[in-house]
């Protein structure tokens, strides 16, 4: 795990090995069903909304529960290269009028499973909450892998 700034923006960097192959680790992101149990999901929250529309220029909308508040997650699909990259802008709106950009890179691995680094270029404004940024893509890889 990594935090670097760069032109107005702040670099988060998060790596995790999966022992699933990366066609596998790749479709999770964007199957719905499957997003909806780990994808901006909170261990106390609940997912009341998960939608997906997987392609270039196609959008998503995860909404979660929290302590009767609905969080609403959005973004847009930029690149889609399946097994090996995903990018996205992604926000929240309650929060924050801008998006962020989120690249997810997946190589496979000679054991059959792969390792995936996602990097989040967040608004410098937001610098100080980097730390909690980065433990929270931890935290959702961590679910993507009970999820599958």
């Amino acid at each position: 795990m990594s935090m670097a700034m760069a032109a107005g923006k702040v670099k988060v960097c998060v790596t995790r090995r999966f022992p699933f192959a990366a066609g596998r680790v790749f479709d999770a992101w964007l199957d719905a069903d499957n997003a909806g149990r780990w994808f901006f999901a909170t261990p106390a929250g609940q997912m009341v909304a998960c939608r997906i529309d997987a392609r270039v220029g196609g959008r998503f909308t995860m909404t979660d529960r929290r302590d009767g508040v609905d969080v609403e997650h959005v973004g847009e699909y930029l690149e889609l290269e399946r097994p090996r990259r995903i990018v996205f802008r992604f926000g929240v709106p309650q929060f924050s009028p801008g998006m962020d950009r989120v690249e997810i890179d997946i190589v496979p691995l000679d054991d059959g499973g792969c390792e995936l680094t996602l990097t989040h270029w967040m608004d410098a404004a937001w610098a100080e909450h980097s730390g909690r940024a980065q433990d929270g893509w931890a935290k959702m890889l961590g679910m993507l892998e009970g999820a599958l």
